[in-house]
């Protein structure tokens, strides 16, 4: 490595409650590197003028977050293959050229959480019940899939929604109304919570767990509680459950590589730093 400062951040709208700073700074700190990563807020309206000025700048890159993953997009000179099928951007690298290019690594840190909560998992351990119908849900569903996923049962509370998520997958989603949701939890073997329900703030996910297996994975995208109630009930019955923490620590560490050159460890001392800001 030289000695070439590198600074990276994270665009969004509002963007302060982000832990992405702890976690890149804590590996910053961790590999000894010059460099630092950092927030930006930009409105809505001042997107274009931000990500060109990345190249201005002399930034590395960054991250995209609500409400700017899907609008940035338009604004890559190269979209990654695997960002274009999730309909939405995450990271932009800026190339040796000056280029902007694309990724979205929610995919790949959702499916390594769950690896490394259950090293033996595996998407083809059948059916999967996905609950929720936006942009976290396309990127479980779409990575599911890649895994070789080829049962995946999708719910959510507007079915037109989920039927449109549904339409560009194929025969391998299948759409069950709301109403259906406590039976659809028969004989699962993976239970994702993409909604919102169950987040601080938000009223608690409605869902009885009497018909899933006790040898179910529970997953839930949010981390802010840790535990949400639908994990501690799954806990209490005996199942095994990921929360949204590893996603969020996973699909950081493509972005960081890309940045800084190095592929980071997710360590406890890490997880410790980022529990601290809660």
């Amino acid at each position: 490595m030289d000695n070439k400062f590198i600074l990276a951040g994270v665009m969004g709208w509002p963007v302060a409650h982000s832990r992405s700073p702890v976690l890149h700074n804590h590996w910053i700190r961790q590999y000894g590197l010059q460099g630092a990563y950092g927030l930006f807020p930009v409105q809505p309206g001042r997107l274009e003028d931000a990500v060109r000025g990345l190249r201005a700048l002399g930034l590395a890159g960054c991250n995209i977050t609500i409400p700017h993953k899907v609008d940035a997009m338009a604004l890559m000179d190269h979209v990654d293959p695997l960002a274009r099928r999730m309909g939405a951007i995450n990271t932009i690298v800026v190339g040796a050229d000056g280029s902007l290019n694309g990724f979205n690594n929610d995919g790949f840190g959702y499916i390594q959480s769950l690896k490394d909560a259950k090293p033996d998992w595996r998407a083809t351990d059948e059916p999967i019940t996905v609950l929720g119908a936006g942009g976290a849900a396309r990127a479980v569903v779409l990575s599911l899939l890649d895994q070789g996923a080829t049962q995946i049962r999708l719910l959510n509370r507007t079915r037109a929604k989920a039927e449109a998520l549904a339409s560009e997958f194929g025969a391998a989603v299948q759409v069950f109304d709301w109403s259906e949701r406590h039976e659809a939890l028969a004989e699962v073997a993976l239970l994702v919570n993409t909604t919102n329900q169950g987040m601080h703030g938000q009223p608690d996910l409605e869902l009885k767990l009497d018909r899933l297996p006790t040898t179910a994975l529970v997953s839930d995208v949010i981390y802010i509680p840790l535990e949400t109630p639908l994990l501690a009930a799954a806990r209490a019955r005996g199942n095994a459950t990921v929360n949204g923490l590893g996603m969020l620590l996973n699909q950081a560490r493509p972005a960081f590589k890309a940045w800084f050159g190095v592929m980071p460890e997710i360590t406890d001392e890490l997880r410790q730093a980022i529990l601290a800001t809660f």
